[in-house]
């Protein structure tokens, strides 16, 4: 992938600063025109997008379609139905110290936006914040990932063919690139990626005072509990572990299992991954390969921190490896202090809840946590620790329902989106006071006669 000039860079953020003070985008209008558009040209180019998803990550028709194009496809209708809502003035309510005057809030654009993604979800992860720009009233520079050159090609493909690049571009390229893009001057800053650039990204920035939203990752938790139904832990666990490949910011990172149930679950795990691919990961069509070279030699270097007791396999020359169990790892451990972002499965265990809230608490927040046992275990876990999202019997899909923000806390990172916290991510709430001058109150002037009676008020 050849890299975007610096020189062709500035001339793209300049022609955007042009196009936004324009103001074109602020049109609620235009908006939506953009958003059918879009929505358009991902329908035409859907086919390309995916064919390049099986080209970089061995990643199938039906597992693009839901965990990319199909997210994609319900934020955009989401923002169509509701951009004139969300963009509306709301009137508020007015305390007695400001009466007569009426209270408002105005949501208007942030301005010129850069959105900058990674490469294990590369199309979700890039357009979904593209939804909130567009319906937000934003422009947007868009820089996909180095690691998947045949989904970044496409994506510019796309783009290129729907919007004009004063309003939505696309850069290409690698960490010279980012270098620039982090350097420049914007007006919001949407990064998804690994905590490390995020501290470089937050460095650059802080000249500018610019609000970001960081979608980052860590290790995140799974614990199944005594009491937990072991079959169907087993089963989401396993679908969850699985699902492209273990790299996924909020796939469950290491296992917690009650010493009471630990083989069982061991067993059941191996039984329902079975049952996922009865003929094997390893010539499966519905699994997802290793992103490049230097990532499969990273993985299979964890294989020493522990025992393997479950899978263990993996074939270098197309970067496949099974999905393991690795059992009697240290917590000092490479693959305990690390985000391991594939299909190895660390196995810690406990005796007593409070060590897992203990553990947890002593490291960095993770962007999600997951319990496996009792309903109101799992909500005195959740209120015992903190985490960016949680699941209670289940893992990854709290990110499938937009009703609910999706976002990091700390470590694993600030700020949320989907639907409405999409739009507001890339929005202003500008609070605008109204006063009459049919009346001109004297409470609040010089001498302050009427100072009794204002203290009362207040």
């Amino acid at each position: 992938m050849e890299n975007t000039t610096i020189e062709r860079i500035n001339d793209i953020i300049l022609k955007q600063r042009a196009f936004f003070k324009s103001g074109r985008t602020k049109d609620v209008c235009f908006r939506k025109e953009m958003l059918r558009a879009f929505e358009k040209g991902l329908r035409k180019w859907e086919k390309p997008i995916c064919e390049a998803l099986w080209q970089d990550l061995h990643k199938c028709y039906e597992e693009a379609y839901m965990t990319e194009i199909g997210l994609v496809y319900g934020e955009i209708k989401d923002a169509r139905k509701h951009v004139g809502k969300w963009a509306r003035r709301k009137r508020k309510a007015s305390s007695l110290v400001v009466m007569p005057s009426a209270s408002y809030i105005v949501r208007e654009p942030l301005g010129c936006s850069l959105i900058v993604s990674p490469w294990n979800y590369p199309v979700q992860l890039l357009l979904n914040p593209l939804v909130g720009a567009i319906a937000g009233g934003c422009t947007a520079v868009l820089k996909p990932s180095p690691y998947v050159p045949a989904v970044s090609a496409a994506l510019q493909a796309f783009v290129e063919d729907t919007f004009p690049e004063e309003y939505i571009a696309v850069v290409q390229g690698n960490r010279d690139v980012n270098k620039a893009l982090f350097e420049a001057r914007w007006d919001l800053v949407f990064y998804t990626g690994s905590p490390a650039t995020a501290k470089i990204l937050s460095s650059a920035q802080a000249q500018y005072l610019t609000p970001m939203v960081l979608e980052l990752g860590g290790k995140s938790p799974c614990i199944v509990d005594k009491d937990a139904d072991i079959r169907i832990a087993a089963r989401r666990i396993a679908w969850g572990k699985s699902l492209n490949s273990g790299q996924t910011c909020i796939a469950p990172d290491y296992l917690f299992l009650h010493k009471d149930i630990k083989e069982k679950f061991i067993e059941a795990f191996k039984e329902e991954l079975s049952a996922l691919y009865p003929d094997g990961t390893h010539d499966s069509n519905c699994f997802v390969h290793i992103v490049r070279d230097a990532a499969f030699e990273r993985l299979n270097g964890y294989l020493k921190d522990g025992k393997v007791v479950a899978g263990g396999r993996s074939d270098a020359s197309i970067r496949w490896m099974e999905p393991t169990l690795l059992d009697g790892v240290s917590p000092d451990a490479p693959v305990m202090t690390e985000e391991i972002f594939g299909p190895i499965f660390p196995i810690m265990e406990f005796s007593e809840r409070s060590e897992v809230v203990d553990f947890v608490l002593s490291r960095e927040k993770p962007l999600a946590f997951y319990y496996f046992g009792k309903k109101a275990d799992g909500w005195d876990m959740i209120a015992r620790t903190s985490s960016g999202g949680a699941c209670i019997n289940d893992t990854i899909m709290h990110i499938a329902n937009s009703s609910i923000p999706f976002g990091g806390v700390g470590n694993s990172g600030m700020g949320s989106y989907h639907s409405e916290r999409s739009f507001l991510a890339f929005t202003h709430e500008r609070a605008v006071l109204s006063t009459p001058t049919w009346i001109d109150l004297k409470f609040r002037y010089m001498p302050y006669k009427l100072f009794p009676l204002v203290k009362k008020i207040l």
